[in-house]
């Protein structure tokens, strides 16, 4: 196998939780040196979230595989000290901190540009280092509620609800490291140097909200919540069957004619003013009292095995049961599996994107709490001596 597309680029993670720490997997699983640096003590807190075994959360072990752990308190200026020269050696620092927090370290990007100017940023927070917002905690789920898509979710006339998943954190991690792969080309391919990636999770959101802005901007136009539908687009609506619910996409105009066919509503598929989406979409519950009439008297299975003849797009709704025992997870190497320092085999997604040539991979697990801290330090230039009085003096473990 080719070696993999960022093997030999260095990476400082010192996030915590979620949003940094996953642009650091995303890049440690296409090759990157990742340390993470962590308090010592208790160390990151998703050790410690969800579900445990033998008292570490198995999503840690998703999280932080192919990364290093070296525990370092940056409270203290000698721990600070020892980040300064990590750093100096660095491609990449990672943090999630909220903004002003490395200032207050003497760790500013001015301070750290300056130490090694190829160096380059990734700076995660709630609202962006700027504005008036910047100090403030911004967690996913208030992002998710600025961005607009906490709007969005739910039923009419009910409350908002959340995705079920911190997609604040982990949509502003896949753009942290998409500026930090950005940041890297203009560095080493066009001859720049290091600079700043100042991804906020509202923004991150924000970006994919497709027409919602364009549209009140033209029309004044505010988008309402609506359940399982998808508004101005029809028919595309979750069906209930006899057994449970499936999703049913037909709203590509030869798609719509041959799921007519297929529930047995010819009548609709040819009739003109619905061969276009703006006509279906006039007569969008129409169109979907039809499909529902049709298969709340059949299974899930009898509706698919109809939508898959028919060549239309469906499905059911996974649960992650669903997913491990899916056979297409499985034929895709969708799911991969390690075992955790406490002996458990964990199944996790596998890497993605796919790539042809330089595959990304799975190499090692996720580390115990500083199991790499007397390796990284050693070859940062501290000897044996001085790693024992730092550790003395509680300032790494």
């Amino acid at each position: 196998m080719a070696a993999q597309i960022l093997a030999g680029i260095r990476v400082l993670e010192m996030g915590q939780l979620i949003a940094g720490p996953f642009a650091a997997k995303t890049l440690a699983d296409f090759g990157a040196q990742v340390v993470k640096i962590e308090p010592p003590g208790q160390g990151d807190p998703l050790r410690k979230w969800r579900l445990l075994h033998e008292g570490t959360s198995v999503w840690w072990e998703a999280q932080s595989r192919n990364k290093q752990s070296v525990c370092i308190d940056l409270r203290q200026p000698e721990g600070q000290d020892i980040v300064r020269r990590l750093a100096a050696e660095a491609d990449v620092l990672i943090e999630n901190f909220r903004p002003g927090t490395l200032e207050k370290w003497g760790m500013s990007w001015q301070a750290l540009h300056a130490l090694n100017p190829r160096l380059i940023m990734l700076r995660v927070s709630g609202y962006g280092q700027t504005g008036p917002k910047a100090r403030e905690p911004g967690f996913a789920a208030i992002g998710e509620a600025m961005a607009g898509l906490r709007y969005l979710n739910g039923e009419p006339g009910r409350a908002p609800v959340r995705g079920g998943l911190s997609l604040g954190d982990t949509i502003a991690g896949l753009h942290g490291a998409l500026g930090v792969l950005l940041a890297l080309y203009q560095r080493d391919a066009r001859g720049g140097q290091g600079q700043v990636i100042d991804a906020a999770l509202y923004e991150s959101l924000f970006n994919l909200s497709e027409s919602l802005l364009p549209e009140y901007s033209v029309f004044g136009a505010v988008r309402e919540p609506a359940g399982a539908a998808l508004p101005g687009i029809a028919p595309s609506n979750a069906y209930r069957c006899r057994d449970g619910y499936v999703l049913i996409a037909g709203n590509g105009d030869a798609i719509f004619t041959r799921l007519m066919a297929g529930i047995g509503r010819d009548d609709l598929g040819s009739a003109p003013d619905l061969a276009r989406n703006d006509g279906r979409v006039a007569r969008v519950q129409e169109i979907d009292d039809a499909i529902g009439a049709w298969t709340a008297e059949r299974s899930i299975d009898e509706v698919l095995d109809v939508m898959r003849k028919a060549d239309v797009p469906s499905g059911r709704i996974y649960s992650v049961a669903d997913i491990a025992r899916d056979p297409h997870y499985r034929a895709r190497g969708a799911i991969t599996q390690l075992e955790s320092a406490g002996g458990v085999q964990v199944e996790m997604p596998a890497v993605f994107p796919l790539l042809s040539d330089n595959p990304g991979a799975v190499a090692h697990r996720a580390p115990t709490l500083g199991e790499h801290t007397d390796a990284v330090l050693a070859a940062a230039g501290l000897d044996e001596e001085q790693r024992a009085q730092l550790r003395a003096r509680g300032v790494i473990a």
